[in-house]
């Protein structure tokens, strides 16, 4: 299958205002003509068809605001996928020899990927913003919502004022209309961006929330109105992707959310433990 996104745009944000070398325009005219081998050839590849050296592939990466190629790279896949049908990924991806162990080993490097995505710095800040919240509103659609219901979920177990919405449309205006400064508004959208989430979250970061964006693409819209975007792969091997690097990265979340105010922690979930026990929640 042979995917053509060129002239649509797909790379035009990427590139800085300043302008590229004439060696790395080169490398970026052939991911733009070359999406989908761009999103899966080695470095070695992309310099071999850009007759180029590895380095200056690694400075064009740069130069559009990556780390690196593989950091590079990570977005363009995350950006063809967007770009093909939901059946076409089932194509890219081929057959699979044991569905339960690919998935597995798939998910594993999707968790490698993740711990070389998200500074330490990054990260921690995000948790201080979360800590510090007078509100936290979650938002995440369909799949994408399951690392949703555990973080509201637990995070209202620690005592924290955090509740989910995955609904869209009233509801989330509902939800989020409120939200202003010292509220925290966490957006979960891998995959597709949904636009009644991207609009809530710009309209929520206008009246003085801070946004707090787990997504699997460092640039684009959503970035741009995060004030701490944490990235996460999130391809599966089917037509689907997955939420196990968001999920943990959300467990992560939550231990740092239990750190910063551990009395408070502990006695909430102490009197969770005893409604549980008092309403006969557990079989034994």
């Amino acid at each position: 299958m042979s995917v053509e996104l060129a002239g649509e745009g797909w790379l035009d944000d990427l590139l800085p205002e300043s302008g590229l070398t004439p060696s790395q325009q080169r490398v970026a005219d052939v991911i733009s003509r070359n999406p989908q081998l761009a999103s899966y050839a080695d470095i070695a590849e992309i310099a071999k068809r850009t007759a180029v050296n590895n380095s200056t592939v690694v400075r064009a990466a740069q130069a559009m605001g990556f780390r690196g190629w593989p950091d590079l790279q990570r977005e363009l896949r995350a950006r063809f996928l967007v770009k093909i049908t939901t059946e076409d990924t089932l194509t890219v991806h081929g057959k699979y020899r044991s569905p339960v162990h690919d998935a597995i080993n798939h998910d594993l490097e999707n968790l490698r990927l993740t711990l070389e995505s998200n500074a330490p710095e990054d990260v921690e800040a995000a948790i201080r913003t979360l800590a510090d919240a007078t509100s936290i509103l979650v938002v995440g659609m369909g799949s994408f919502s399951a690392p949703g219901v555990v973080m509201a979920h637990l995070g209202s177990t620690m005592g924290y004022p955090i509740s989910l919405e995955s609904r869209g449309g009233v509801f989330l205006a509902t939800a989020s209309n409120s939200l202003g400064p010292g509220d925290v508004l966490v957006i979960i959208n891998i995959w597709r961006s949904i636009k009644q989430v991207i609009t809530a979250a710009e309209l929520a970061h206008k009246a003085g929330a801070t946004v707090v964006a787990i997504t699997d693409m460092r640039r684009g819209r959503l970035a741009e109105i995060a004030d701490h975007s944490l990235v996460v792969p999130s391809e599966g091997i089917s037509f689907f992707q997955s939420v196990t690097a968001t999920t943990s990265v959300v467990y992560g979340l939550l231990a740092g959310m239990e750190a910063a105010h551990p009395e408070r922690s502990r006695a909430t979930i102490r009197r969770s433990q005893q409604l549980w026990q008092e309403l006969d929640i557990h079989l034994d």
